[in-house]
């Protein structure tokens, strides 16, 4: 079992920067492969990016590629997210996920992972 948390989240600028938080209980964060989703109001909820369990290997949606870096810091039990010159498009409920697996397999779809945090509100005024 792992409980995710996710902070960070607010109001930003267009063109600003953001940092989102993912931080997990457990003494085993180091063994979940984790990833971040957004919905947005009337949307389904969409792959952001993803991490290995070691941080060694990144993945990301095109719609943000370039603009967002996913990271993790195992020691601190924790997941990032930096946001830089986010875009109102990028409004979202920001969620982050987890599942204890070396396998990466369809790592960007929401039903590959089994644990969720309860999601941080990204706004973006246009």
């Amino acid at each position: 079992q792992v409980q995710l948390i996710e902070s960070g989240g607010g109001l930003v600028q267009a063109g600003g920067s953001l940092r989102l938080s993912c931080a997990a209980s457990g003494r085993t964060f180091s063994s979940y492969v984790m990833g971040w989703f957004r919905q947005a109001l009337g949307k389904e909820r969409e792959f952001v990016a993803a991490i290995s369990w070691k941080g060694s290997n990144t993945y990301y949606a095109d719609s943000i590629k370039g603009r967002f870096t996913i990271s993790r810091d195992n020691a601190k039990n924790t997941m990032y997210l930096q946001m830089n010159s986010p875009k109102p498009a990028d409004t979202s409920v920001y969620y982050c996920a987890a599942r204890m697996t070396i396998s990466e397999t369809t790592i960007t779809t929401p039903g590959f992972y089994n644990y969720w945090g309860q999601g941080t509100q990204v706004t973006v005024p246009s």
